[in-house]
């Protein structure tokens, strides 16, 4: 009867132990399941970026990481997303991706906003359309959105600008904005580095050459496009600014190349000249509506600090190094002239 009775205890420890290591082994893996779930690796190498869109909602975003296979178990990155709460905490933006990303950081990362900015980086772009289309390749903005407002003459109006001259507003230049940016942003953004840009001191220089700032930027893209060295910039600007306080002609083989849109002209001939269009430099007097490319910074600041000179007639160099013979008079221009259009036969250079 004793020797039943010394094992009851016996066999409860037994139990209790039993009960105790599998209690411990339920806890280490609800531990260990728990981990996994949450900071478990669950990101896949197979995007680069996640983009969600502006006015999407959990399910749009579920959808793109499913169909784009972004991670390799949905059910707990389902799971997680609830617990914290996302499905209320949709933000768009362009998101980084990183392979090994646990659920718990990825949906951190989405819900805070914390999206990759984008870089945008734009110069010498002559038509508004390939413009337009550059930046829809960057921003969730397409291209129809972009040209519908560079058209738009009532929305440019509360800028200051109009559809011929707005190319002014952009100034050629490495900015940083995020991707989800509408176009009404983008413009507006473009509108305070344009502002910035043109100080007091600025619109004083363009005021003493009897110029707007608009009209600044108008030639300045015409001094950009005809100047291959940044240094010869200033003559130039200075050369265009004679012709126009003198009421001639600009006459500038560039404004002529826009007007036609053909840009694969490199001998501008006589037959081009009379091509109509108010652009054409040959043909009105004074600036044209509106620039021929979009100005860089260093022309735009050619011309506010154009150099003085008596020259009023330029031609390209015949050694084709990129810089100009200049000429006061219309004897030295010819001379100049039939130089270059020698060297231009010499390479059988025809248009």
């Amino acid at each position: 009867m004793s020797e039943k009775n010394d094992q009851k205890p016996h066999l409860l420890r037994k139990f209790l132990i039993a009960l105790g290591i599998l209690l411990l082994l339920l806890l280490a893996f609800t531990g260990f399941n728990y981990y996994w779930k949450y900071y478990g690796p669950n990101v896949t190498d197979n995007q680069e970026y996640l983009y969600i869109k502006t006015g999407s909602g959990f399910t749009d975003v579920l959808k793109t990481i499913k169909e784009k296979g972004i991670v390799k178990d949905t059910t707990s990155f389902v799971q997680v997303a609830y617990s914290e709460k996302y499905e209320n905490r949709v933000k768009p933006g362009k998101y980084r991706l990183h392979d090994g990303m646990g659920n718990k950081k990825f949906i951190r990362m989405l819900a805070l906003g914390e999206q990759e900015p984008v870089k945008l980086a734009f110069q010498n772009v002559r038509l508004k359309e390939t413009f337009a289309g550059m930046i829809g390749k960057k921003l969730e903005a397409d291209s129809a959105s972009i040209i519908h407002l560079l058209d738009s003459a009532a929305y440019l109006k509360t800028f200051g600008f109009t559809p011929e001259n707005v190319y002014v507003m952009f100034m050629p230049n490495s900015y940083t904005m995020y991707w989800n940016g509408s176009a009404e942003k983008f413009f507006t953004r473009m509108n305070d580095e344009y502002q910035k840009f043109w100080t007091p001191e600025r619109k004083e220089q363009a005021k003493a050459i009897d110029l707007t700032p608009i009209q600044v930027s108008i030639l300045a893209s015409i001094v950009d496009a005809e100047a291959l060295h940044d240094n010869e910039m200033p003559t130039i600007a200075g050369l265009y600014l004679n012709r126009l306080n003198r009421g001639m002609k600009l006459e500038a083989d560039p404004t002529v190349i826009y007007a036609i849109k053909d840009f694969t002209i490199k001998r501008v001939l006589n037959r081009y000249l009379v091509f109509n269009s108010p652009y054409n430099t040959y043909m009105f007097t004074g600036l044209p509506p509106g620039p021929i490319m979009m100005p860089s910074i260093n022309a735009v600041k050619a011309v506010l600090n154009y150099k003085k000179h008596d020259y009023i007639y330029m031609c390209a160099k015949e050694d084709f190094s990129g810089y100009h013979n200049f000429a006061t008079n219309k004897a030295d221009h010819l001379i100049n002239a039939r130089k270059f259009q020698q060297a231009l036969n010499d390479r059988n250079i025809k248009r």
